[in-house]
């Protein structure tokens, strides 16, 4: 089980974190899922920019660069929107509406991915 971590705060923010880390899972992200709950996140590789057309439900953007410091957050991205490139950020993590916040990540927290 991948799991993502704040170095910051030695805290586990998501216990249940998928990677999409290929053409296919990296275009497909979360299109087709109706909800997502707040132990799970998708992390993006290659990804300084989304969209959220087609989907279902709002989520939070945690833009990281190379080493998982985080560079941008946009917290409650509703279906139809598109995010400009984020300068400096090498990938995302998309998490549902509100869990950023409820977390307490801070752009400048220094994440981690492990088991």
């Amino acid at each position: 089980m991948t799991a993502l971590m704040n170095k910051t705060t030695n805290t586990t923010l998501i216990p249940h974190l998928g990677v999409a880390d290929n053409f296919f899972t990296r275009g497909k992200g979360l299109l087709g899922r109706s909800t997502l709950s707040a132990e799970e996140a998708l992390w993006i590789h290659r990804c300084n920019s989304i969209h959220t057309y087609f989907m279902k439900f709002p989520i939070d953007c945690v833009f990281v660069d190379r080493d998982l410091k985080v560079k941008k957050i946009y917290r409650n991205v509703g279906p139809w929107r598109f995010i400009f490139p984020v300068w400096g950020a090498s990938s995302v993590i998309e998490m549902s509406a509100g869990t950023a916040a409820d977390l307490k990540i801070n752009v400048g927290d220094q994440l981690h991915v492990g088991t």
